[in-house]
């Protein structure tokens, strides 16, 4: 079931939401957007990625495997859209519906692994999905590039390697579905195992300021490469940083349990301005590499270090904690791209933007340090996350 939702957030988030960073510099190159234009269709897709958390908070929590099912569909239907070149509207229109669906594959895979299958450990494994979904989508995108590909060509591989994908993980979640559908309730355990260290509007706040800080990177690094590197291809760099996220699932959430969530996400939020401000050092290929490394080993361990705090804490609030947290990521990743767009078209340089978004890192991970412990009260069924 675990790999299952891991299938799910491959599809929905590494192939639907940043194949487009990989194939952003060959659209450039094509002309069929300008830097402009994929900024803005970038902020849009992360407009969409807050409408549908918005929309998936008012869902009850058992419809969450066939959302998971139609944000999948959506995915694979925005992909082949892609390769339509109907113009800059059209690109960001398929980009804000692509990201509607990838935050409903995010929050509905997460509630039904967590909350539906009851299966709370798979954090990992689960967010694990998303640099398995970069690392395949980044390597295709290669290959095709090397092959003389073009983009419409190659959002059409894309399309196809993700209903493969799709097909893959179809049958676990069928099998879940009428079943807890009829059974009219959820699995999970709402008691608390230890007091919580972060607050909720601790982790909203500081997950927000993450958002922000890890996009610029995010959506920006193979045009950085391609910029400042002529000779070396910029999808690797970028494959390396869905390398880089794919374990580092499994570290981080080992470290949380060790070191409980406030140390554990300072740490995590620390390393990742380091791994956004090293481009700014020096543009070699070692520290583009580093930096794909860095970042990519902790933007989806914040995720496997917050949806599991969270849960700690939904007791706490009467709303949907996970789709706030996952609306405050969104808001966060919408004005990190407008943000880098402003400041290169008067600079002509991305350092500046990723100054700011390593700030926005470092002042997350001291809202962290400061911040009060959660207040143990005794846990209450709700539909909060």
């Amino acid at each position: 079931m675990t790999f299952a939702g891991a299938l799910i957030l491959a599809v929905g988030m590494g192939f639907g939401r940043f194949s487009f960073t990989g194939m952003y510099p060959l659209m450039v190159r094509e002309t069929v957007i300008s830097v402009a234009g994929g900024s803005l269709a970038a902020s849009v897709n992360y407009g969409g990625y807050l409408v549908g958390a918005l929309v998936v908070s008012r869902i009850d929590h058992r419809h969450a495997a066939r959302l998971c099912q139609i944000a999948m569909v959506g995915t694979v239907v925005c992909l082949a859209a892609l390769s339509l070149h109907f113009g800059i509207a059209f690109v960001v229109a398929v980009r804000f519906l692509a990201g509607a669906m990838s935050a409903v594959t995010l929050i509905a895979a997460s509630i039904w692994l967590f909350h539906i299958i009851g299966y709370h450990d798979g954090a990992p494994i689960l967010y694990a999905g998303v640099g398995l979904g970069i690392v395949v989508s980044a390597e295709l995108t290669a290959f095709g590039t090397a092959a003389d590909f073009g983009s419409a060509a190659l959002w059409l591989c894309l399309a196809a390697v993700s209903t493969v994908l799709c097909a893959l993980a179809w049958p676990s979640i069928r099998s879940r579905i009428s079943r807890h559908v009829n059974e009219g309730e959820e699995l999970s355990d709402p008691g608390l195992v230890e007091a919580p260290s972060l607050g909720p509007w601790t982790l909203v706040m500081a997950y927000g300021l993450a958002g922000f800080g890890y996009i610029v990177t995010a959506t920006y690094l193979p045009l950085l490469v391609r910029g400042a590197l002529q000779h070396t291809d910029p999808v690797h760099i970028w494959a390396a940083f869905g390398l880089g996220a794919t374990p580092s699932c499994f570290l981080w959430h080992w470290i949380h349990h060790r070191l409980g969530s406030r140390l554990a996400f300072i740490l995590n939020l620390t390393i990742q301005a380091v791994g956004v401000a090293l481009p700014i050092v020096a543009p070699t290929a070692t520290f583009f590499l580093l930096s794909a490394l860095l970042v990519g080993g902790t933007f989806m361990g914040t995720v496997t270090i917050v949806m599991p705090a969270a849960k700690r804490v939904s007791h706490l609030v009467k709303f949907n904690i996970m789709a706030t947290l996952t609306a405050a990521y969104g808001v966060g990743q919408i004005v990190g791209p407008l943000m880098s767009n402003a400041l290169f078209s008067h600079t002509h340089s991305f350092n500046q933007p990723l100054g700011v978004a390593a700030a926005a890192l470092v002042i997350a991970a001291l809202t962290c340090a400061v911040s009060r412990p959660a207040t143990r009260v005794s846990p209450l069924r709700s539909s909060a996350a």
